[in-house]
């Protein structure tokens, strides 16, 4: 039976300069709907991956990685996704260190949920992980109590500036073994929603990031508040790395490449059980 009046929605999503960007439209009620009304809030990837087990939202964005333990609840949206074609999580340590010294390694990692995580462990699977909150990482590198950390979000352009060395790069691993792009996050919606309900949350995503990249100036000044106190220049581009063509609509091959992740990291031991990403249009 359709639905007739306005749903409200709780919408998760993480309080980085990338998803304010691509939310913009919605949460500042550019892109309107008279079917469903959206309550947002901020919480941090690791938060979100944690409370999607549960399925506490509505809408969430998520980790790809996170999707193989929730695929029960969640389908993914065919637009949302935060794409690294060729660059991607970053190992960094204070030190140079060749790739293959990370074997065995303290290693600082932004949560067991996180692509980032995933991407390390099919890179090299023997080093000892400490789950640490994303912004810490690089504090714990510097005071040497881990011997490389996992960078995510707007770190991966800034720690050359403080010091820190890259090991590896995992999104140019990935984009060289395989000739696919890394496909980090995404935004889920509750299986259990009215059919009729998914597809305006479909059609209302993807009005949000076509309205900021039509938008491109007033959408980055107000993802800028969101950029932890990067450079504009800097913040537009991590912007750009993260809200493109995939982000719009994931097409053919972001669901061929999040495949071919989950199932090696099932393969690899990594995954507890073997899931088909499924998307919603």
């Amino acid at each position: 039976m359709a639905s007739t009046s306005v749903l409200e929605l709780v919408c998760a999503h993480s309080p980085d300069s990338d998803d304010a960007y691509m939310f913009y439209g919605l949460a500042t009620k550019k892109v309107r709907s008279g079917l469903v009304n959206f309550r947002h809030v901020l919480e941090d990837i690791e938060t979100l991956n944690r409370k999607a087990l549960e399925g506490a939202y509505d809408l969430t964005a998520v980790s790809y990685h996170a999707y193989s333990y929730i695929a029960d609840k969640y389908v993914l949206m065919a637009s949302g996704s935060s794409v690294g074609d060729g660059y991607g999580p970053i190992l960094v340590s204070t030190r140079p260190m060749a790739p293959e010294e990370i074997k065995g390694k303290r290693i600082a990692i932004p949560g067991r949920m996180t692509t980032a995580y995933l991407a390390l462990k099919l890179f090299e699977p023997d080093f000892e992980e400490i789950p640490i909150p994303f912004d810490k990482i690089l504090d714990a590198v510097a005071e040497h109590s881990v011997d490389a950390g996992l960078i995510i979000h707007e770190g991966q352009l800034t720690y050359g500036k403080s010091g820190f060395q890259s090991v590896v790069d995992l999104g140019r691993w990935w984009k060289t073994a395989y000739d696919l792009p890394l496909p980090l996050g995404a935004n889920a919606l509750l299986r259990s929603m009215p059919q009729d309900v998914k597809s305006e949350c479909c059609r209302l995503m993807r009005e949000s990031i076509q309205y900021a990249l039509d938008h491109t100036e007033e959408s980055l000044n107000y993802a800028l508040q969101f950029a932890r106190d990067l450079e504009p220049r800097l913040a537009e581009k991590f912007v750009g790395m993260y809200v493109n063509h995939f982000t719009l609509d994931g097409g053919d091959l972001v669901p061929v490449a999040a495949q071919k992740l989950l199932d090696m990291g099932f393969q690899a031991g990594i995954i507890p059980r073997q899931v088909t990403v499924e998307f919603v249009r």
